[in-house]
């Protein structure tokens, strides 16, 4: 349920940017997403700004349209930046008047690599949900950071980190049943608390998903905290960072791409699940290692989140906003029979990810191999 109140909220977001009525704001992201519609179609009305719709975005194109219309401010989500990243460099791809890009899902290191090569835009990181009546902007540019919790934004919005087993999918909770925060530096479970001036409306004509989503006698009896299924992790000055979800989304994504330069061989990779899956897009001309990747996932991921087996595909699939299609790969599962693409087991005494075979896949299955 999207009140009028939310509505308002949401158009403003522009306005937080820096943002006057005389920037020109191109939106290239379908309208049914809260991003295009709220802050994109809403907050250039609430500006009395021009806006640039574009019917479906384009890489190719995108920069070549900023240039036409003098676009001085872009919506992006999910993998759009690194898309315009992944482009062919050209003379002018610092030839725009583009000076701000509002949204969410960028990765640090297409941060970095997006600034070098497209010039000084000031990139406001923002985190929120639909369902969720509160938020974080990045207003600072900190690279990596969602935005910042200082004295009084602790103040004005009442939310808590709290410690999450990851493992068993729940609220790590004291001695009295009462929720625990997580200490700075370590992910914990974003919470905010609903109140009257904070509401939780809820979905539509669905009370049993709207309970679900709410957390009751946290800290004290009678209190109601909306669980946003969100990891975040604050630094020591504040700053909140985005780490994981959790619940029937849990994902390992933004793990399995520490440090990707030692893997140059790949180009995309998502990683789905408990005992997970990682779904890898290899660069052109490039042959899968099993051994390195083994290696890299031992060097720089808890052995929690290695990946047990590994998908190879020709392309990812993505959704009109640009983040990864899993729930086909999560339902083909690891059967070899089925799955036509090459697929590889994490096999410990030799290292090494080894070509999956009809023979493991049942060990696997019968609990001879245990994961």
């Amino acid at each position: 349920i999207i009140s009028h109140r939310r509505t308002l909220a949401a158009s403003l977001a522009f306005t937080q940017c820096g943002a006057v009525s005389q920037d020109i704001i191109y939106v290239t992201l379908p309208l049914y997403h809260i991003s295009a519609s709220l802050l994109g179609i809403c907050g250039c009305i609430q500006l009395g700004a021009t806006c640039v719709l574009k019917k479906k975005f384009s890489a190719r194109q995108f920069w070549n349209d900023c240039r036409k219309y003098n676009v001085t401010m872009f919506l992006y989500i999910g993998e759009l930046c690194r898309y315009l990243c992944n482009q062919p460099c050209k003379e002018e791809d610092r030839v725009h008047e583009v000076r701000i890009a509002l949204g969410n899902g960028i990765r640090p290191s297409v941060w970095k690599e997006f600034l070098m090569r497209f010039g000084p835009v000031k990139i406001f990181e923002f985190y929120g949900s639909t369902e969720g009546s509160l938020g974080f902007l990045n207003y600072t540019n900190k690279i990596g950071a969602v935005g910042r919790a200082g004295i009084f934004s602790k103040f004005l919005h009442s939310f808590e980190l709290l410690k999450y087993d990851v493992c068993k999918q729940e609220l790590i909770k004291d001695e009295n049943g009462r929720g625990k925060k997580a200490p700075t530096g370590k992910p914990g479970l974003l919470v905010f608390q609903v109140t009257e001036d904070g509401p939780f409306s809820g979905y539509v004509g669905n009370k049993e998903a709207s309970e679900k989503k709410l957390l009751r006698n946290v800290f004290v009896e009678g209190d109601v905290y909306l669980d946003t299924g969100d990891l975040l992790v604050m630094d020591e000055d504040g700053f909140l960072y985005f780490t994981d979800r959790v619940g029937d989304t849990f994902r390992y994504s933004t793990k399995l791409r520490v440090n990707p330069g030692s893997l140059e061989e790949i180009t995309q990779a998502d990683y789905e699940g408990r005992t997970g899956m990682a779904a890898i897009v290899l660069k052109r001309n490039h042959n899968f290692n099993g051994e390195r990747l083994y290696k890299h996932v031992e060097d720089f991921l808890p052995s929690y989140a290695q990946p047990r087996f590994v998908r190879i595909m020709g392309v990812m699939q993505t959704t009109a906003t640009f983040k990864h299609q899993k729930m086909h790969l999560a339902n083909e599962g690891f059967n070899p029979e089925i799955i036509s693409e090459p697929l590889y087991f994490m096999y410990e005494p030799a290292c090494s990810y080894i070509p999956m075979t009809r023979e493991i896949y049942h060990k696997v299955v019968s609990g001879e191999i245990r994961l």
